[in-house]
């Protein structure tokens, strides 16, 4: 993919930088394969907001991705290279052998007109699904699954990829794109390759519209608010927050607090932390 700069007819457009689309293949998603999104502008089943600075943003539908590749030993064409609102990679169109239809995650290297097939015999070729038990060691993977059968839960955002580093007992140790070697059950399902859309971290948002497009609300700082708004304000001019470190508008430690449980259960599973020298 190449990254697309425009003429600087504007402030906005100075610097924006957009996705040129190259790879894609299709602009309207299969019809079968979408579902509507219930919008919640960041708010509970009570209706109390509990994410801040969300809402508006432009209409998207829902496409079905298969996380869990259970057509097992039946080959798919790939269709087309597509799209997707909702995430960062793109996604890719299977036409099954028998009649069935199904995206997935397109990794690097996936073209239209190749084939993929999931199940413990498929090659170690992209797009593949295999159990960990059958990948070779020092394979680069992705969408990997943590509990066999729930399908996958990580390694599943643009450019992003994970490394099968050892097996030792029931367990895979794999290498996570934050540097964490976490130990992951052999049966677990993981995709050959990396994720596709490898330019998206070097993309600029360039104006505040688009970033409301994504259906982001601005934030304003506590410093420039009212005490009774935001514990940082108040104050004669420009004044410090007077307080050790930063605090949330309810008062809770921000900006290196660690929210992370103490005593996590899957603790265990770490064999390396990501911010461990």
């Amino acid at each position: 993919m190449a990254v697309k700069t425009y003429k600087p007819i504007t402030p906005s457009r100075r610097h924006m930088t957009s996705a040129d689309f190259s790879e894609l293949t299709k602009k309207k998603p299969e019809k079968a394969l979408l579902e509507p999104i219930k919008r919640k502008g960041g708010r509970n089943s009570y209706g109390r907001i509990t994410v801040r600075h969300r809402g508006g943003g432009a209409q998207r539908k829902y496409r079905i991705i298969d996380f869990k590749r259970n057509k097992e030993g039946i080959k798919a064409r790939v269709a087309a290279l597509e799209y997707d609102p909702n995430r960062s990679a793109y996604i890719a169109l299977l036409f099954y052998a028998d009649g069935a239809k199904s995206y997935i995650i397109a990794p690097v290297g996936l073209k239209v007109g190749d084939y993929v097939v999931s199940g413990p015999d498929a090659d170690i070729k992209p797009g593949n699904c295999l159990p960990l038990e059958k990948i070779p060691l020092g394979t680069i993977i992705h969408n990997i699954e943590l509990k066999p059968g729930a399908g996958a839960q990580i390694v599943r955002s643009a450019g992003s990829s994970a490394q099968l580093m050892a097996k030792e007992g029931r367990y895979a140790q794999v290498r996570l794109p934050s540097g964490e070697v976490r130990m992951i059950l052999m049966v677990c399902k993981a995709s050959i390759g990396q994720v596709s859309n490898i330019e998206n971290e070097n993309l600029k948002i360039g104006k505040a519209g688009r970033t409301r497009w994504m259906g982001r609300r601005p934030k304003v700082r506590g410093v420039v608010m009212n005490p009774v708004d935001h514990p940082h304000g108040g104050g004669e001019g420009k004044a410090p927050i007077g307080r050790p470190s930063p605090v949330t508008p309810w008062g809770k430690p921000t900006l290196g607090y660690k929210t992370r449980k103490k005593q996590k259960p899957t603790d265990k599973y770490i064999v390396k932390k990501r911010n461990q020298k």
